[in-house]
């Protein structure tokens, strides 16, 4: 297949015009070909986005520990640009997470719709004072074993862990798991020591910055300045106008640099819906028609309700630049879950994933490692 004539930005994220040719589901070319091919001039093709922090969308939970939730999930992810992504689970007990991932394990390679990179746990390893959404009755030291025993059910494939490293000695653990996976701190009271000795260790994410962790302030940095000094740490943002302030974001991304910064959704199956009652992780929380965010009952945010491209077109309205938002919504995200060698930009040998859009922003086709979805 050769999609000709559309503007596309290349693996170094430069603005071309020329053309595409997929080939057994990867790129195989780029540039001008005389080959005939499908005309798309006036479109703009972009690698597909990618969310590395999702709960659920469109009425599915991963942890309904369903087949049919999680297919809810990678369709509505699919329609809306979104090729890939990390299935995410709540803190709950151990059998509860062990038959989840077993669940997602068994699923991830057939669901149709946007597919499978891995699975990130946010907790049950994080700090009562910080657990935000999270059920308190879950939280617990985190252990090696238990974390095999979830990777074990997980058949491998746990690539981030969000934890507190402050709520029990993780030294051990953070080395441990860093073979592994991904350790992301976040839930977390820790204070800037504590934090930059977790990075020192093999730590190198911060989940949704700022929410739910120590903030900023200018005697003590807290989680937040240890993230933003260390270069080796991807900052997971959630742009949807809710979570982070415009300003804040404009901010940190001239703080991150174009590379560190990592989009994500956390959104929860209300993504979609109308407005009302739903369940996240045994708690209830409620989208009300003013607010497109989800809250519990005494208005602590819980969760989003957007997705990585709705963040996308955000950020360009925030006044971020096209590639820097790009990026942060792509390639990053695939770096930061270690997906970078296969996905995550438009690059000859990588799968074919990647979404046109029209000149109004606006989503016209999507393919997955080569075949268009839906159509």
């Amino acid at each position: 297949m050769i999609l000709k004539n559309l503007t596309y930005y290349d693996e170094n994220f430069q603005k071309q015009t020329g053309d595409i040719v997929i080939e057994n589901g990867k790129f195989a070319a780029l540039g001008k070909t005389d080959a005939p091919g499908l005309d798309m001039q006036a479109c703009t093709a972009v690698p597909g986005f990618i969310d590395t922090h999702i709960h659920g969308a469109a009425g599915g939970d991963f942890c309904d520990e369903s087949e049919e939730s999680l297919q809810k999930i990678a369709a509505y992810l699919a329609k809306n640009g979104v090729t890939a992504f990390c299935p995410t689970t709540m803190t709950l007990g151990e059998e509860a997470l062990t038959s989840i991932l077993s669940l997602g394990a068994r699923c991830a390679g057939t669901v149709p719709g946007a597919r499978v990179l891995g699975f990130h746990l946010e907790g049950p390893f994080i700090a009562l004072s910080k657990k935000g959404a999270q059920n308190p009755a879950y939280v617990r030291p985190g252990t090696s074993a238990e974390f095999d025993r979830l990777n074990d059910a997980a058949g491998g494939r746990v690539k981030i862990i969000t934890m507190a490293p402050e709520a029990f000695d993780s030294r051990d653990f953070i080395t441990h798991v860093c073979t592994w996976a991904h350790v992301s701190v976040g839930h977390t009271a820790a204070s800037y020591e504590e934090a930059a000795a977790a990075y020192q260790q093999g730590a190198d994410r911060a989940t949704h910055l700022f929410n739910a962790m120590t903030p900023l302030q200018h005697r003590a940095p807290g989680v937040v300045g240890a993230a933003l000094e260390n270069d080796r740490v991807f900052c997971e943002l959630i742009c949807d106008g809710y979570h982070l302030a415009p300003a804040v974001v404009r901010t940190v991304f001239k703080t991150l640099g174009r590379d560190r910064a990592v989009v994500v959704s956390d959104s929860m199956k209300a993504a979609g819906l109308a407005p009302g009652k739903y369940d996240l992780g045994g708690q209830d929380v409620f989208v009300d028609e003013k607010q497109d965010v989800a809250r519990l009952g005494d208005g602590t945010i819980a969760a989003s309700i957007t997705n990585v491209f709705q963040e996308f077109k955000n950020l360009l309205s925030f006044g971020i630049d096209f590639e820097t938002a790009l990026r942060a919504c792509t390639i990053n995200p695939a770096r930061s879950v270690g997906c970078d060698a296969f996905t995550g930009s438009i690059a000859v040998g990588k799968d074919a994933d990647l979404v046109i859009l029209n000149d109004c922003l606006e989503i016209e086709q999507v393919y997955i490692k080569g075949e268009r979805y839906g159509g």
